[in-house]
């Protein structure tokens, strides 16, 4: 019998890391955890320490270890089996968890440009990377790429969905065409003046995925659907030309890839994502999913003539969802500009968030971000961060020209 994954955990409190957590609850004997990293969700990265062990954490800062501390040290009757870590701070301690935690295997799910550097180090340290955090390939693809030869499985569903088309593998000669499922998210059908008035609470209500606010956000404007195709471009290695996006708003067909021969396979499941992160441990072997039933109830409507079709598509509106075109303009500018769109979007959702600009301010920012900068190479990691900074400060000059 094989021994357990030893595996890290970066995000672990967020909706991927809990789904990653659920899975070492319930197969012990697959999966160990190594290390948990979390920024200030410290009540819940507490019971997670106490239930799993790790030898590894890492916090934001030192504020956080102290109440992190503190929490460890209130619980209910300490004992060796639940002794306290070694518990990092930082960013630097974000890639010791990564790269120097004694885990083999990392599921990187930290949100947004932060979780380039671990997804970078645990690569650089020849260790499996199970990707949550598309921004990692948004920045810095093309490094990223050249370090990971087999040891990168993607956990987007929709790109899950693709490497399970393909048995496991990233790259098939075979592959002709990409094409991507889109939910619609909460605005489908929504006129542009239409999006000008929606609130917070409206953005964050998916009709069919539970995530958190941020790339919740971005499925409500599409912007998380262009960084899926510059993911997938960067993963699979086709030209932009050949991804496409389709609408399909029951989210049962999480994507489709296309041969050269005119087939096309599409992988279909529920909308839970321990089934992609489940994959991108095991493959090509499938865990049993208790709960995770391969013909939900939903399926069988395919034979009930009475029930509306599920399984339709449509054409995403980029006119009204502008983000989506911009994410595909930047894609295939290349260099610096994908580093651009996603730090001014980073910064422009984290402001509608906060209440301080409309819904559709978050694509103006971006498009003035973009304009702003022009695209510079980037050949190293630093080039990637630099440019991710830059960007920032930029998007932030302008958020200041926009009003709700």
């Amino acid at each position: 019998m094989a021994k357990p994954i030893s595996l890290a955990v970066l995000g672990s409190t967020g909706s991927i890391g809990r789904s990653a957590l659920a899975l070492a609850r319930a197969f012990p004997d697959k999966l160990t955890v190594a290390a948990l990293a979390a920024r200030q969700s410290l009540v819940p990265l507490a019971d997670q320490i106490l239930e799993f062990r790790p030898a590894v954490v890492s916090v934001a800062d030192d504020s956080s270890r102290q109440k992190l501390l503190g929490l460890l040290a209130a619980a209910p009757s300490p004992s060796p089996k639940n002794s306290i870590p070694e518990i990092l701070v930082g960013p630097n301690g974000l890639n010791q968890a990564a790269s120097a935690s004694g885990a083999e295997a990392v599921l990187s799910a930290v949100v947004g440009a932060a979780g380039l550097p671990p997804t970078h180090a645990a690569l650089s340290k020849g260790l499996k990377v199970c990707l949550a955090n598309k921004e990692s390939l948004v920045l810095g693809g093309e490094i990223l790429m050249a370090l990971a030869g087999d040891r990168l499985s993607p956990v987007d569903s929709e790109h899950s969905a693709i490497f399970q088309a393909l048995g496991g593998k990233l790259r098939d000669p075979n592959l002709d065409r990409l094409i991507l499922t889109a939910s619609g998210g909460p605005f489908r059908g929504f006129s542009l003046a239409e999006l000008q008035k929606v609130t917070r609470e409206q953005a964050l209500n998916h009709p069919t995925w539970s995530m958190g606010p941020k790339i919740t956000c971005d499925s409500a404007t599409m912007m998380n659907k262009g960084l899926e195709v510059i993911e997938a471009h960067h993963l699979f290695g086709l030209d932009y030309d050949r991804i496409e996006i389709l609408v399909h708003p029951k989210s049962y067909v999480h994507s489709l890839a296309g041969f050269r021969d005119g087939s096309i396979l599409a992988q279909m499941g529920p909308t839970d994502m321990k089934l992609a992160i489940a994959y991108a441990l095991s493959h090509p072997e499938r865990w049993p999913l208790k709960g995770l039933p391969a013909r939900s109830p939903e399926f069988v409507a395919f034979a009930d003539q009475t029930v509306p079709p599920i399984l339709t598509f449509e054409p995403p509106d980029r006119r009204a969802f502008k983000a989506l075109a911009l994410a595909e303009r930047a894609g295939r500018a290349g260099g610096s500009a994908p580093a651009t769109l996603n730090a001014a979007n980073e910064i422009a959702v984290e402001a509608f968030l906060a209440g301080a600009i409309s819904f559709t301010a978050i694509a103006d920012l971006v498009e003035l971000t973009l304009a702003a900068l022009p695209t510079q190479k980037l050949s190293t990691l630093d080039d990637c961060l630099a440019a991710d900074r830059l960007a920032r400060r930029r998007a932030s000059e302008l958020l200041a020209k926009l009003k709700i």
